[in-house]
């Protein structure tokens, strides 16, 4: 009996299951997804993620997020626990009438992505601002917190 017919995609030709260089590609792909999964410093739900960049100052912690074609009330921004979580929906529409035909499409989806904060972040005092599709959320640093941190000597082993 030929158990390839029973197998899903089992022609052997070039790009078969039997193809090498195709079984390297995914054991790769896969080799990567499991390196990089666990290094992410955030949360990834939905399949919009938007591009973020982290700055850090001597005052406070700047976080910005690319939102292009989001709207300022599809936005919510919360703290809670040393957590900062951006969440949001994209919607687009594309419309199109030329002479014998007429078309429309519509994008909708939604975003998830959770941060934890560092501990030294002075929460009364966050502030977010929206403009042009860019969200800029600032992290004051509590000067307190900040003076908590203490050298300590490290003894030699004898």
């Amino acid at each position: 009996m030929n158990f390839r017919s029973l197998l899903p995609f089992g022609d052997t030709r070039r790009g078969g299951l039997d193809d090498p260089f195709q079984a390297m590609q995914r054991e790769m792909s896969n080799l990567f997804d499991r390196q990089f999964r666990d290094l992410m410093p955030a949360k990834f739900e939905g399949p919009l993620s938007p591009s973020i960049d982290f700055k850090e100052t001597d005052k406070a912690y700047e976080v910005s997020a690319e939102l292009p074609g989001v709207e300022e009330k599809d936005v919510e921004l919360t703290l809670s626990n040393g957590i900062l979580t951006l969440k949001g929906e994209k919607k687009q529409e594309k419309k199109e009438e030329k002479e014998g035909y007429h078309r429309m499409e519509r994008y909708y989806g939604a975003f998830s992505r959770s941060f934890e904060l560092p501990a030294d972040v002075d929460v009364s005092k966050v502030s977010a601002e929206f403009d042009k599709g860019v969200l800029r959320v600032t992290l004051p640093k509590s000067p307190e917190k900040s003076a908590e941190t203490k050298k300590i000597a490290i003894k030699g082993g004898k």
